[in-house]
């Protein structure tokens, strides 16, 4: 196992923490609402199929691969991640300004 580099401030961090310094913050209502969060996120209960090019088929999958994960992983976590704000279209907002 390789041991980190810590600098100064990180290594008081952890000499904190080991000590136990920190308390959890987290109410029982917070801790609740991060589950359902998480729950609903995870749940998978719907299929789609759908047809795209082999090129974008073989970069979605090598990408995939990269980082570790199955590619219908990555391509749901991509399409949740549009659809709930987190991922833009860059293009989108190109032709937007061009158009104004």
């Amino acid at each position: 196992m390789t041991k980190l580099k810590l600098d100064k401030s990180e290594k008081e961090l952890l000499a904190a923490y080991e000590a136990g310094e920190f308390k959890s913050v987290l109410t029982p209502a917070r801790k609740k609402f991060i589950k359902r969060a998480a729950e609903q996120t995870i749940r998978k209960d719907k299929r789609i199929n759908i047809r795209i090019s082999g090129r974008d088929l073989n970069a979605i999958q090598r990408r995939a691969l990269e980082e570790g994960i199955p590619y219908q992983t990555l391509v749901s976590s991509v399409l949740h991640k549009y659809v709930s704000g987190g991922l833009h279209d860059i293009t989108a907002s190109k032709s937007i300004k061009r158009t104004q």
